[in-house]
């Protein structure tokens, strides 16, 4: 096969696993437009429509489809071969991308990640911030992060966090005009900060827990973010109530800028878990990343 035709399919491959020209020519290193010739030419050498384009996403045809399901498994099984010859070198190397909430990503994976990245030069990581639940696999990550009770079976999972609970805070302004609650059933009828999930699109439920049972609140206000640090500028300023993990409130309530309240009811969560199908095991680079993450505590 000659070899133009190889590096047009390792590109349509690219464009159909990430859904997006824009993702693919960042991958690739190359432009949108490049990458847009390159598969026009592609579809009319082989006749038939490959990609269906939208204002908003890029979707395989049903050609495409069956195209990617015979090829992709190919570049795949390159790909891990060419990270198998890593572990011939004096260093580990490579490229890991990983998906994970913006909790996560500051409070877990950065702290350590800073100790990391000097020892190992060669490796280069990618943080993607989802604060949903994203499929790694379709999505083509390495691996993501999630809460424990959150990961999939079929994962293998490395714990990287230690336990933590969720605390309601409102900024002494708020309590000014407002009561404070006194039971999680209250919450109904204050100004709440919503935190909407990515990929469900659904509100948070706030949760709690009652002698030994959970419950779950849905709560109402003015505001809505899917970023849990704009939930914490809002209640900063008065917004009202925000449901924020524990160790990012602690030191505005150490100075008086936040009020903790409903603090019996908030329960501890199992910690967060790094999770990667097992195929992932095989690459020095992300054996050391996993030893190096892992929660020891």
């Amino acid at each position: 096969m000659p070899r133009e035709n190889v590096n047009d399919l390792m590109v349509f491959v690219a464009v159909a696993r990430e859904r997006s020209f824009t993702r693919a020519a960042a991958q690739l290193g190359v432009s949108q437009s490049a990458l847009s010739h390159t598969i026009r030419h592609l579809e009319a050498r082989l006749g038939v429509r490959l990609l269906s384009r939208t204002t908003r996403a890029v979707v395989p045809t049903e050609a495409g489809e069956r195209l990617l399901e015979g090829i992709g498994p190919h570049f795949e099984a390159i790909e891990a071969q060419v990270d198998a010859l890593n572990a011939l070198r004096d260093k580990p190397a490579g490229n890991i991308r990983i998906v994970a909430s913006d909790h996560a990503i500051k409070h877990v994976l950065w702290p350590k990640l800073r100790q990391f990245l000097p020892r190992y030069p060669d490796i280069k990581i990618e943080l993607v911030l989802d604060n949903g639940l994203s499929d790694i696999v379709t999505e083509q990550f390495d691996a993501g992060v999630r809460m424990g009770g959150d990961v999939a079976k079929d994962m293998i999972a490395a714990r990287i966090g230690p336990d933590f609970c969720l605390a309601v805070v409102g900024a002494p302004s708020y309590f000014v005009a407002h009561p404070e609650p006194r039971h999680p059933k209250d919450l109904v009828g204050h100004a709440c900060i919503n935190f909407r999930l990515q990929g469900s699109g659904t509100l948070y439920a706030w949760e709690f827990q009652e002698d030994g049972q959970g419950m779950r609140v849905r709560v109402d206000g003015t505001l809505i973010f899917n970023n849990i640090f704009n939930c914490l500028e809002a209640a900063l300023d008065g917004f009202g109530l925000a449901y924020i993990p524990e160790e990012i409130i602690l030191p505005h309530v150490a100075d008086g800028r936040l009020v903790r309240v409903l603090q019996k009811w908030s329960p501890y969560w199992e910690g967060y878990h790094l999770y990667y199908p097992s195929r992932r095991q095989s690459s020095p680079a992300f054996v050391a990343l996993v030893d190096a993450l892992r929660h020891r505590g």
